[in-house]
Parts: structure tokens; C-alpha cells; sequence
């Protein structure tokens, strides 16, 4: 039997945690784990036999840091740890199925994958291909070795986790299950909810997705339904043994055995049809996890039908509300965009993406093509640069296939594809595509015959290019139709013609529609009249989204009309505040859209470096002081941000790029300064530090970052770093603060270390601590002075200390 056959069909079981065991077994603080697969095969061997003998189903193997970026100072390759991890599972596999003898169940062997510990470009420094092409030497190593299932897990990233899936899926033929690292709101690191992740997963077609580590079970059960409510694929759950202590210096964790089993019993009963146990797990709390679980039946897997895309950090679904597509992106009819386009000004796109988003768009349309230019080089570099600005889903518009795979790959979620139609040729260039990256397709009712003049005729066509979808993999709720939208100048019963059809996909075939709403009043005056009617005309026939200008008052207020109008808008509210919003904006620039200049703090916000160090400069040329550009525009914008990260409504991407267009302004303040003989002023100095025995770096690097824009000098000492040298530094440089990160459990006693060895020689310093395994508790019994949950966090202890005159 192989695990395909099981998987989502009955309950299985993954083992515990191999870090917190092999602690036991004589690991050393620092030492990588994985070398142990070399070093000491016997003890790993016995670890997974213990687990597997009770009762798990799966075993992990020792693989999780194993890649190339990991593997650098060791004395061994990917390929030779990871073969001997799965080598050894399959040794341990055998014994335990001899003992077992007429007992012993089906057992499988997971390559077991983890963060390569690094943010991908544009938030980091590892560009997508190069994280893919890590995961890959990992994923042909494991199943050329034999594994029976590829596990990602641990990652926090969904752009890397997209990654990791791709190379899993292009390079092996083994089931994928990925499992994620959730904070108790729901949200990874660089904020993805999991209604996002789920949705870019399952259209990237994976066998399972689900939680591991970060989070207890209790933690979990409580994030389950966000999964559950829209997963129509079987879900794996390892929480951790609770949440981390440290008793007489020695990091443990605060559930034991059948309380874990317990609470898990929970988490299989609300949906999770694969369970184990992350850190702090053991042989023992799955032996009774086992015992607890193992005749229960699973929930039934059911197809939620849901048709949705997603951005880096949300979902949008299409359902009987309208949705707004900004069609502003495009260089059709737009004189100034063709010129941005020829002359490589990407803050001339981005600008207008960020004006339609203020406006009310749900999703952008992006479209980037002309004769002239490289358009898949363009629009590659489009996708990602509006990713890391603006968190709405994009429609990808292009009919280049080399420009359609490259978007596809590189968008971080689920995109929306625009498009294909009823050609042949057509179908068999997007439809493949569509498949292997889970777009939701714009279908055009038109074929080798052209646009059909009668609705039948587009009938017609919208059923073959349903059926073809259907031939490839792709089901019907990710498909989007466009019954399209010929001008009433040209025909009086164009728009009867395309109501009709609409009314008839949307409600006799069952499927959401999409159409480009100003087609239909080309070559007429006043074209804003016949297109704010027609589109009114569309929603009541159905339409799911209008592609418009979310610029234009008239087509916006007929929106939101509309929605108030068929009970979509509770007590009228959005109405009623958009009301407010329009009667401020009727200007041309609002009207048309707004790419002028913009000022400092509004460049920061909205993390344009390129319109940053020009306001920056424009502010310098007028007379400002540079302090006083500091002091009443950069950091004032700075807190904006940061507030609205510490309040959720804005992300780790947008944070980060607003902090690189500080630095941009930082940069032309130094110029000028330079230039003036002159040298700006710092808050005082900080050592920032990963410490010793972990190489993991994502965190320091951001509170690095944000700390340097707020003025502080950044003394970065990087990873792995010794107690010692810490010590030396703090002496030396006379510093006041010291921050210090970790993310494995295995490591976090070199962090109490360096904190007693800093007390114990009397350094006149404060220490801030922060990691994915830390807690408040577990800050205060290691003697830190402040924990931060957050990189924001960092910053206002900071700057509190500067403001105190303790820095």
C-alpha cells in the first residue's frame, strides 16, 4: 500500500519531535542535529524505532536543517545527510515492522523539509529560483533515496513555502504535505492568514496542509475552524508538547503525555485527519496520542466549492457580492502609461496601483505589454514589485505565454489568470499552465469563429471551454467567464446580448463572470453615463466582478448602491463612509487617477524608495534642515507603519519596504550631508546578535533594519555568534543595548548563557531578547530585561531607553 491510498481515507499518525529526543540522547547545545545521521545512525535509528513501535504511521526523518545554505561549515553534503536520514528510517521502519511481526501496520518515511532560514528577495536576500533550486537538491536527494512522502514544514514564509512546493511537485513524484508556523492570530511571519495559504496550497495541489509547531494544541484547536471552514483537502496537525520553560537551565515543555493526547483527541474530532507531535514530543506523548486516537474516524473531506484567489496575506472569494477588478494597470488607450512602460518607471505602475487600492479595487488587473518592450522580463518584475507594496490579489493579463509562467510563478498566492478563450491553440498553451500553478482562469466566450453574435453562440463556446478545463484537472470554480462586451455604437443589442449570456453562466451554468464594463460605451460621448448604467444592468444579471476604473465616482457610487440595495452592506455602512470619502475627492486627479509626486512621509508609507530620496531631495534643495526632515517627516512616517503593524492592518512586506524607503531618504540626506563636510547624528549603539549554535537570521535582520531607520547605529554581529564575542563587543564599543534572537529550541540556552555572562561581568547594558520559541515567561527566567513579540516591539523599547538617556 502506498500513503497516497491512505492519506484523507484514515486517521495517521506522524512522530514527535527528533530535536527534544535527541537533547536527551547527549546533543550538545549548538551541535546540528543532522550531522547525527553520520556521526551517530544508531541513536537515530533507535529514536525513530521508538516511535514507530508506538504506533506512528510516519516517521520524519533527520532532514529538517539539511540544505545548502545550512550545510556550509559542516563536513558533509545535502546529498550525503539526507540519504543517510531517509536510510535510516527505512532501517528503523524494518526493525519495527519485524518486532511487530503480524501487528505491524503500514509504515512511511518522510523527507522532512524546513526553512532554508533566509527571506526571499524582494523582503530578503535569496532571489525565488535560488530557494527553489536549494529545495530541489533536497527533494531529488530524499526521494532518491527512497522517501514515501515529502513533509514541508516549519516555514512562515509563504513565497518560501511556495518554493519548497514547487520543487517538491517539478522534481518528484511523492505525496507533499506542508504544514505551517501560525501565531495565535492566525498569521505567519510575513503575514499570511490562513485563508490565503490554504488557497495558494490547494491550487498548487498538495496532499495536505495544516499547523506544526509555535503553538500548543489548545492553541491550535482554536485556529482549526479558519482551516476547516475553507480546506477541501485533508489536514495534518503537530502541535508542540505545549508552550517552553526552563527548569534548572534546561529547556522543557509544559504538557505532559495524556494531556497532549487529550487535547489532541480534539483536534482530530474538528477535522485533522493526520496528527503527531512537534517540540517538546516524545515516544511517550505518542505512544498515548496513539492509544487516545487510534479507532476514531475522520471527518469527511468535502469540496467547499469555493472560487478564490489570493495575495501574500489575504483571500478574496467571488460570491454573490461584486467584486471591483482596477483596470488601470494597462497600457491600452493610456499615453503616460505606455511612455512609464518604455521609459522603466516602475513607481509610475506601482502609484497607480496604490490609487486603486484607496479607491475601493479588490483585485488589480496587470497588464504590461507592448511590442517595444521585453514583456516577460517586465511583467516578472511588475508582479513582484506590486507584491511588496500592495497586498491585493493580482489578475495576471497576458496572452505571451513565457510572460504567463514567469508571473505565474513568481506571484506570491493565487493568482487569476487573464486569459484563455475557446481556440484550441488557446486552451492548450493556458490550461497546462493554469493547472501547475492553481490560477483562477478568465474564459472569453469566443473561439476560432470569433466573438458569436448570438448568446446561444457564447453559450456554447463557455460550455466546450468547460469541459477542455475539466479534460486538464481544472474544476469549474476556477473558471471565471467572460460572456464579453461589444459597444451598443456598433450595435443596438450588444449589451441585451451580453446580459443574457451573463444571466445564463451565472445562473443556469453555474459559474462567476467577469467582464471589461467600458467596452461597452467605445466611440460614444459622456462614456461614464453608459457605462455606470450598463454596469448596474450587469450586477443584477450577475456579473462577480467588474473590471472598471475605481477612480470614476460615478461607477463606484453605482457600486456601492447596488450592494446596499441587495443586502450586502450591513446598515448601509461601507455606503455611507464612501459617500463620506467621494464628496472629498472630486478632483481630475482622483477622477483619472494620481501619479504625480508624492510627499515624503506618504513615499514611506507606501514604501516607494525611488519617491522618497526625491522628496527627500526636493525638501533639501527648499532649505530643510536635515534633522528637522528627520525628526518632523521620516520618523512621524516610520510610526505610521509601525503602528499599523503592531495593529494588524498592515504586513511584514509592507513594513519592510517602507524601511527601505527610509533608507533611500536616509541615503540622499547623507549625500548632501557628505557633500557639506557634515556627518548625521546616531541614537546611540546597538549589538544585535543570532546566538551561538543558530544560523536562523530572519529575525534579527528585520529589527536590524528598523532600528538602523530610526537613527540607532546597528552593530550587527550575525549568527552563530559565541557568548564571548558579545561580551567583547558590548565592552569594547561601550554599548547600552543588546538584542539577541533564536528560533531553535536547541539553542535558546546559549541565549541565557550570553545573558549571564554579560551579568556576571557587570556590563552596564539592557538586553532585549526575541525568537519563534520565546515567551515573556521564558525571557523573564533567563534574565532578560525586555521580550518583544515583534520586530516593532524592539524599536519602542529603543527608543524609550534613547528618550530616558539611558542609550
Amino acid at each position: 500500500m502506498k500513503i497516497r491510498d491512505q492519506i484523507g481515507k484514515e486517521l495517521l499518525f506522524f512522530d514527535g519531535a527528533m530535536g527534544t529526543v535527541l537533547q536527551s540522547r547527549g546533543l550538545q547545545t549548538g551541535e546540528i542535529p543532522e550531522t547525527w545521521n553520520i556521526l551517530h545512525p544508531e541513536v537515530i535509528r533507535q529514536i525513530h524505532k521508538e516511535y514507530l513501535l508506538a504506533g506512528c504511521n510516519i516517521t520524519k526523518a533527520n532532514t529538517f536543517g539539511v540544505n545548502t545554505y545550512k550545510c556550509k561549515g559542516t563536513a558533509y553534503t545535502v546529498e550525503q545527510l539526507v540519504s543517510a536520514g531517509i536510510r535510516i528510517t527505512k532501517e528503523a521502519i524494518s526493525e519495527a515492522q519485524a518486532e511487530l511481526g503480524e501487528n505491524a501496520q503500514p509504515m512511511y518515511s518522510a523527507l522532512d523539509i524546513g526553512s532554508l532560514g533566509k527571506l526571499l528577495k524582494p523582503l530578503g536576500e535569496i532571489a525565488f529560483e535560488d530557494a527553489y533550486n536549494a529545495f530541489k537538491e533536497v527533494v531529488v536527494a530524499g526521494e532518491q533515496a527512497g522517501a514515501d512522502l515529502i513533509l514541508i514544514e516549519t516555514v512562515s514564509d509563504s513565497y518560501e513555502i511556495k518554493a519548497a512546493v514547487l520543487a517538491a511537485k517539478e522534481n518528484s513524484s511523492l505525496p507533499v504535505v506542508v504544514t505551517m508556523i501560525f501565531d495565535e492570530n492566525g498569521k505567519l511571519l510575513t503575514g499570511g492568514d490562513v485563508a490565503s495559504v490554504t488557497a495558494m496550497l490547494e491550487g498548487l495541489s498538495v496532499d495536505a496542509i495544516g499547523f506544526n509547531c509555535g503553538l500548543g494544541p489548545e492553541q491550535m484547536l482554536k485556529l482549526l475552524p479558519e482551516l476547516t471552514a475553507c480546506c477541501s483537502i485533508p489536514i495534518a496537525i503537530n502541535p508542540n508538547a505545549g508552550l517552553p520553560v526552563v527548569i534548572d537551565g534546561v529547556t522543557q515543555f509544559n504538557v505532559g503525555p495524556e494531556e497532549f493526547a487529550q487535547k489532541a483527541r480534539l483536534l482530530v474530532e474538528e477535522g485533522a485527519s493526520l496528527i503527531g507531535g512537534c517540540c517538546g514530543t516524545t515516544p511517550d506523548h505518542l505512544a498515548e496520542l496513539v492509544k487516545t486516537c487510534k479507532d476514531m474516524p475522520i471527518q469527511p473531506i468535502t469540496d467547499k466549492n469555493l472560487t478564490v484567489i489570493s495575495s501574500y496575506n489575504h483571500a478574496v472569494y467571488f460570491t454573490r457580492k461584486p467584486l471591483i477588478i482596477g483596470e488601470r494597470i494597462n497600457p491600452t488607450g493610456k499615453s503616460k502609461f505606455k511612455q512609464a512602460l518604455r521609459d522603466h518607471d516602475m513607481e509610475y505602475i506601482y502609484k497607480e496601483g496604490l490609487t486603486q487600492e484607496e479607491k475601493g479595487a479588490q483585485i488589480l488587473d496587470v497588464n504590461v505589454g507592448l511590442p517595444e518592450i521585453d514583456e516577460p522580463a517586465l511583467m516578472e518584475e511588475a508582479i513582484t514589485g506590486i507584491q511588496a507594496i500592495i497586498d491585493l490579489p493580482l489578475q495576471i493579463d497576458t496572452s505571451d505565454g513565457e510572460a504567463m509562467e514567469r508571473a505565474l510563478r513568481c506571484y506570491n498566492g493565487k493568482p487569476m489568470l487573464n486569459s484563455v478563450n475557446g481556440k484550441k491553440e488557446s486552451m492548450e498553451m493556458v490550461f497546462p499552465l493554469a493547472k501547475k500553478y492553481g490560477a483562477v482562469v478568465v474564459c472569453l466566450c469566443l473561439d476560432e469563429g470569433g466573438i458569436p453574435e448570438t448568446v446561444e453562440g457564447r453559450i456554447a463556446v463557455a460550455r466546450k471551454i468547460v469541459d477542455t478545463a475539466a479534460s486538464y484537472g481544472i474544476p469549474k470554480k476556477n473558471l471565471v467567464m467572460d460572456a464579453l462586451v461589444l459597444t451598443i455604437s456598433t450595435g443596438q443589442d450588444n449589451a441585451m446580448i451580453t446580459l443574457e449570456t451573463l444571466r445564463r453562466l451565472r445562473y443556469e451554468m453555474g459559474l462567476h463572470t467577469v467582464l471589461g464594463v467600458s467596452n461597452i460605451s467605445f466611440g460614444l460621448p459622456e462614456r461614464v453615463r453608459i457605462n455606470t448604467a450598463f454596469f448596474t444592468m450587469a450586477m443584477q444579471n450577475g456579473l462577480s466582478a467588474g473590471i472598471v476604473n475605481p477612480s470614476s465616482e460615478s461607477m463606484m457610487a453605482a457600486y456601492y448602491s447596488f450592494n446596499a440595495l441587495i443586502g450586502e452592506d450591513d446598515n448601509c455602512m461601507e455606503y455611507i463612509r464612501k459617500c463620506t470619502e467621494m464628496a472629498k475627492t472630486d478632483t481630475p486627479a482622483a477622477k483619472n487617477g494620481n501619479t504625480g509626486a508624492l510627499s515624503l512621509e506618504d513615499a514611506i508609507v507606501k514604501g516607494l524608495s525611488e519617491s522618497a530620496y526625491q522628496a527627500t531631495e526636493k525638501l533639501l534643495n527648499e532649505g530643510s534642515d536635515s534633522l528637522t526632515i528627520i525628526n518632523d517627516k521620516l520618523i512621524p512616517a516610520l510610526d505610521i507603519v509601525g503602528k499599523g503593524f503592531e495593529e494588524k492592518k498592515m504586513f511584514l512586506p509592507q513594513l519592510l519596504m517602507s524601511a527601505d524607503a527610509a533608507k533611500a531618504s536616509f541615503d540622499a540626506i547623507k549625500s548632501v550631508l557628505s557633500k557639506q563636510g557634515r556627518h548625521n547624528d546616531t541614537k546611540g549603539k546597538i549589538v544585535i546578535a543570532t546566538v551561538k549554535g543558530d544560523i536562523h537570521d530572519i529575525g534579527k535582520n528585520i529589527v536590524k533594519t528598523l532600528l538602523e531607520n530610526y537613527g540607532f547605529e546597528m552593530i550587527d554581529l550575525g549568527k552563530d555568534v559565541p557568548p564571548e564575542l558579545i561580551l567583547q563587543t558590548v565592552q569594547e564599543q561601550h554599548v547600552k543595548l543588546v538584542g539577541l534572537s533564536a528560533l531553535m529550541t536547541t539553542t535558546v540556552v546559549y541565549m541565557e548563557e550570553t545573558i549571564k555572562l554579560l551579568h556576571d561581568n557587570h556590563c552596564d547594558c539592557k538586553i532585549m531578547v526575541g525568537g519563534a520559541v520565546l515567551t515573556q515567561e521564558y525571557a523573564d527566567m533567563i534574565g532578560a530585561d525586555f521580550y518583544s513579540k515583534d520586530a516593532m516591539g524592539s524599536v519602542r523599547y529603543a527608543n524609550d531607553l534613547y528618550e530616558a538617556g539611558e542609550l
